[in-house]
């Protein structure tokens, strides 16, 4: 554990935010997504209907099934593991009174727990799929998700330093969230569009996708602010990225091994969209978070409206 950072403990208060002078700042990133969460973050996973996705899966093929059944049993963990492990970066946040962001995490932990119902529904009612999934994880999925993930989050607890904090919101934001979910929803939508079925799967997806870029600004705002504050940290955000980034093409190469190597992929998928697809929203966080060095606190909290997503 760092000098100087030591293990949360309960503390009194000598006063609150917005009773004082400062009061709450709504133009600051973390309230817009605040207020963009409260609008677009109310959808309730119950409501999706499943009636032709259940009809479609029965005309799909058993290979385009289990192809189905690895993406979903993929996401289905890593939507648990988020929601299980966001709550020390809360504590971090609230810990250092920063209101606005805090307010914004409540809704970002809702809509994780929302994620996770919404593919163990697809799951129960639409797969029929009720027994043990741990097989379709793969040795690099279960290295961030079983290990990084939840060893570099709760390391919060005992660690609140800006190099804890940078990578966990690395792991968790830049990796789990901008390389692994976007490039699964790619997959979702070319296996779904592509044959036209599943409406409400990709209804749903279509509402994750919403959530997870809210998500994502925020993780990109947050290491901007930590590099703003001290460009050191750049160094250590970009060599856990790129450590990371061979876990995630590893998983994806993982997925494409097991498929037998006499048979098409199923739904037309090709490993190298994927690795490019992936390696293409690797890029687009390091620049992102690489621009704020020497920008000040408030030009990263002007962030403007377009680069939220």
């Amino acid at each position: 554990m760092k000098k100087g950072y030591t293990t949360m403990t309960l503390a009194t208060h000598a006063g609150f935010t917005t009773t004082g002078t400062k009061g709450l700042r709504h133009d600051i990133l973390p309230m817009r997504l605040y207020h963009k969460a409260k609008k677009l973050g109310i959808w309730d996973p119950r409501d999706i209907d499943f009636t032709q996705d259940i009809l479609d899966w029965q005309q799909c093929t058993d290979r385009q099934k289990e192809s189905l059944l690895n993406l979903t049993a993929l996401f289905q963990a890593g939507e648990e593991s988020v929601t299980l492990d966001l709550l020390p970066l809360i504590m971090v946040i609230a810990q250092e009174n920063r209101i606005e962001e805090e307010m914004f995490l409540t809704t970002f932990l809702w809509e994780e727990a929302k994620h996770t119902e919404f593919f163990r529904r697809y799951l129960d009612e639409v797969a029929n799929e009720h027994g043990d999934l741990h097989h379709h994880h793969t040795p690099s999925y279960r290295k961030i998700f079983y290990e990084e993930l939840p060893r570099t989050m709760h390391a919060l607890l005992s660690d609140q330093s800006p190099v804890a904090l940078a990578r966990a919101s690395t792991v968790y934001n830049m990796i789990v969230e901008g390389v692994l979910a976007e490039t699964g929803y790619h997959a979702y939508f070319n296996m779904l569009e592509r044959n036209n079925i599943m409406p409400g799967l990709k209804k749903g997806i279509g509402y994750l996708k919403r959530d997870e870029s809210r998500h994502l600004a925020y993780g990109v705002y947050l290491l901007s602010r930590l590099v703003a504050q001290d460009n050191s940290l750049w160094d250590v955000i970009e060599g856990y990225m790129n450590e990371l980034l061979l876990y995630a093409h590893g998983m994806i190469s993982e997925l494409f091994a097991m498929n037998p190597e006499d048979e098409e992929v199923p739904f037309g998928l090709k490993i190298e969209d994927y690795l490019d697809f992936s390696t293409m929203q690797f890029s687009k966080r390091v620049e992102r978070i690489q621009r704020a060095k020497g920008q000040s606190l408030e030009q990263i909290y002007q962030i403007p409206e377009e680069a939220e997503a």
